[in-house]
């Protein structure tokens, strides 16, 4: 009876992704008589006691203790010295596994999780007695502690405390407040998670994607080789190399020279930041000239001005959002260069192309110098100025005018980066668009013109607050940057690697044939629904390339009918649009039939709303929804294993249909679920709970996916272990 039952428990919990990738190389067995939770030993080995039988959540939280200890510790029995580290290390892990995972004010399995949890490390004079908790886990070589020992380990615990922690809590540090997970939902401002969600429909690249297995793959790999150097003493080293390693992947990605042409950044507005640090040491006043603002980050507007664009930066200094930043000069200037007109319709390309024209002429004739953004793309997917036309009219100010290409979406190939960068424009990019990394991994391309200003004078002092020596070119303009590390952004990179390295796996030729069939698909689903009204997008004009797929529109925007609209279509307004998006990331169930819950209960991530001026819609401005296709619908993820291409595609599609119909299903009850105003979650209802949802890794419709192999190598071991 001890074995089926924790078997069943152990299994539903290995369901859960975010546990899968340690449990690979451990062997799980049973035996009842273990007094403590689990113990253990050499060559990965766990053994899981009579405890370790209970509510799910908990069994999760031991199982995790248990892995991380496994993983540390290796095939050799450490000596006391390794030994306590590697018990408060993966201590402190399953604590912030568990404060994550827990509703907040659950009784913790243990009474050390609050104090290993915690910002700060133990006190000296506690270490003693909480490794002797910690030590039955582990079986560790004979020693005794001395004085000596817990000095030194508590030396190493306020250094490492930091760096300590699962993967999902560490890749939301290094950012803003954007990043911090809501307790109440387990996501965060853009409503996705930094742990896998395949149970969710997923097609929010155009503004941000909880990790796939895939991704969470990669960046879990890069935390183990650090919580191992933390362990070591050697982080330091660890994570300069991880950085020249993440700027050298991105070099030849874009077809750069190397990494010393790559700056990363945690946000696109970071990144713009860095732009005009970099036009500024030109000596000259510098004018920003913005295309459609609204259409890229809400923070690129302050960024341009040289002025702080939220409350906290990247490295977590504290500033006052709209205060300049030490350093930047404070003349400079911001013009905005719109693409709509005031009806929400695209201004042709000759008057905007005048316009720019005219800013350039007027911005020069005062001595000032021009830093012009471009957009490839911008949030609906719109590729402006014309670009032969901006090249034309640089060539006419030779020296005068940077260029920027806020490519932050990242659907271009990578021959069109280098064609930009051979004209002498930076190009900003994500992995957290269409890559479909995490959210907050950013970088800075820069041409050999762009780079060669760094080899002298120093970017403003403020610059400090936001970026690293290691993350941009070594240079002697850049000597006053922090000389930390933001373990954070390269762990996110990792991340965001592993999704691009899957989809340069893929031919050229069936990424434009996937992106084509889905997008197709999709837009005829919106034009037959009569709730939504598309908003017809330009594809992106471009040189035609021998197997493109770029120039197709991969963001499908619609406006979506008032609830209150009966004759004709009355968009509905921004605000609302707003609550629309978050009740389709929500548990809707209650508010709907019983024939209609199924539906309800999915949960759609899908892109932010988009402000659209429009006379009809209350406030005068409608909000865009967006279906958006990215890499990972591309190239697949761990979740689709069993399925072939074709049917594989036919679910994203069939996933896509359903959140279409979710919408005009929430329209038909908006009244009742506006008054209940559900939040969003990270798993469906109950789902780390007994009696919770039994196959968390089937996502949306079509067949279920097999049962991952380490969950089968996991059933193996349990069949052969004690019982």
């Amino acid at each position: 009876m001890f074995a089926r039952n924790l078997t069943e428990t152990l299994l539903h919990v290995l369901d859960r992704p975010e546990l899968r990738l340690l449990a690979a190389e451990c062997r799980i067995v049973l035996d009842p008589s273990v007094a403590h939770p689990f113990h253990v030993r050499g060559g990965g080995q766990i053994v899981l006691g009579a405890p370790c039988l209970g509510e799910r959540r908990v069994v999760a939280f031991h199982l995790r203790h248990a892995l991380e200890l496994a993983v540390l510790s290796g095939h050799e029995t450490p000596d006391l010295a390794q030994a306590v580290k590697i018990s408060f290390s993966a201590a402190r892990t399953a604590a912030r596994f568990w404060m994550l995972d827990a509703p907040a004010g659950l009784p913790a399995p243990e009474a050390w999780v609050r104090a290993c949890a915690s910002r700060t490390p133990p006190a000296r004079e506690d270490l003693p007695q909480l490794f002797a908790v910690l030590r039955p886990l582990l079986t560790v070589l004979d020693g005794r502690a001395d004085e000596a020992l817990w000095a030194d380990v508590h030396m190493w615990l306020v250094q490492a405390w930091p760096l300590i922690g699962p993967v999902e809590a560490l890749m939301a540090e290094g950012g803003d407040a954007r990043l911090t997970i809501d307790a109440r939902t387990g996501l965060n401002h853009y409503g996705c998670s930094h742990r896998p969600r395949p149970w969710a429909v997923t097609f929010a690249s155009s503004t941000a994607s909880s990790l796939s297995e895939r991704g969470f793959g990669g960046g879990e790999m890069a935390r183990i080789a650090l919580a191992r150097a933390v362990v070591e003493g050697r982080a330091p080293q660890m994570l300069q190399d991880l950085a020249l390693e993440v700027r050298g992947f991105l070099a030849s990605w874009y077809g750069l020279l190397g990494p010393d042409h790559v700056v990363l950044a945690s946000s696109g507005t970071d990144c713009a930041l860095g732009v005009l640090a970099l036009s500024i040491l030109q000596g000259q006043p510098v004018t920003t000239v913005l295309t459609a603002p609204e259409e890229t980050g809400s923070g690129v507007p302050l960024a341009s001005h040289g002025r702080h664009f939220a409350q906290e930066t990247a490295l977590g200094a504290s500033v006052c959002k709209g205060d300049l930043v030490a350093g930047f000069p404070d003349d400079t200037r911001c013009l905005t260069l719109p693409l709509r007109d005031e009806h929400g319709r695209l201004l042709p390309d000759a008057e905007v192309m005048a316009a720019c024209a005219e800013y350039i002429r007027t911005e020069l004739a005062q001595g000032r110098r021009v830093l012009l953004h471009v957009l490839d793309l911008s949030k609906t997917g719109l590729l402006a100025p014309d670009l032969d036309a901006l090249a034309t009219l640089c060539a006419a100010y030779p020296g005068q005018v940077d260029v920027v290409v806020d490519a932050c979406q990242a659907r271009v190939m990578p021959e069109r980066v280098q064609a930009y960068l051979a004209h002498g424009w930076a190009v900003m990019v994500t992995g957290s668009k269409f890559f479909t990394g995490p959210p907050f991994c950013g970088a800075l391309l820069l041409p050999e013109c762009w780079k060669k200003r760094l080899d002298q004078g120093a970017l403003p002092e403020g610059l400090a607050a936001y970026a690293n020596q290691c993350e941009w070119p070594a240079s002697l303009a850049c000597r006053g940057l922090a000389a930390g590390f933001n373990h954070g952004l390269l762990l996110r990179w990792r991340a965001a690697q592993a999704e691009m390295a899957a989809l340069g796996a893929i031919p050229p030729r069936l990424v434009a044939e996937r992106l084509n069939r889905f997008l197709a698909a999709v837009t005829q689903g919106i034009e037959e629904n009569a709730d939504l009204q598309f908003l017809p997008q330009p594809a992106p004009q471009r040189v035609v390339l021998p197997e493109d797929w770029d120039r197709q529109q991969t963001i499908l925007s619609f406006l979506v009918r008032a609830p209150e609209g009966r004759a004709g279509m009355v968009p509905l307004d921004l605000a609302r649009c707003r609550k629309l998006y978050q009740w389709l990331n929500a548990d809707v169930s209650p508010y709907v039939p019983q024939n209609r819950k199924a539906l309800a209960a999915l949960l759609c991530h899908i892109g932010q709303p988009v402000s659209v001026p429009c006379r009809e819609a209350a406030g005068g401005v409608a909000g865009a929804l967006r279906i958006s296709a990215g890499a990972r619908l591309v190239s697949g993820e761990p979740s689709h294993e069993g399925l072939d291409a074709t049917a594989r595609m036919s679910r994203e599609i069939q996933d896509a249909l359903r959140v279409l119909e979710k919408i005009s299903l929430i329209l038909a009850h908006w009244d009742a679920i506006a008054q209940a105003d559900p939040l969003p979650s990270y798993a469906p209802c109950g789902a780390f709970e007994e009696g919770g949802d039994e196959s968390l890794w089937s996502q949306g419709s079509g067949p279920e996916p097999k049962r991952p192999d380490v969950v089968r190598r996991a059933i193996s071991a349990l069949a052969l272990g004690g019982s």
